[in-house]
């Protein structure tokens, strides 16, 4: 979560009445690197096989990090 926080950016929004509202977006993509390496940790853990941990990390990429969608291979 320390990671994700870090990549952030705050964003503020006015609404119709002229309140302002700001909020957190999170990047998921930013925080890549930890987050295989918990899909690694938890892969051994679960006894996966290369082939399993490997759909893991790809559909990590391809889904939830939506960086298919960055590449225009959507």
């Amino acid at each position: 979560m320390e990671d994700l926080r870090a990549g952030a950016e705050e964003k503020t929004i006015n609404t119709r009445d002229g309140d302002a509202i700001t909020y957190a977006e999170y990047y998921a993509s930013k925080s890549k690197p930890i987050i295989d390496e918990i899909d690694l940790l938890l892969a051994k853990h679960y006894g996966l096989s290369d082939e399993e941990r490997d759909f893991i990390v790809n559909y990590d990429h391809k889904f939830r990090m939506g960086l298919d969608e960055l590449k225009g291979e959507a």
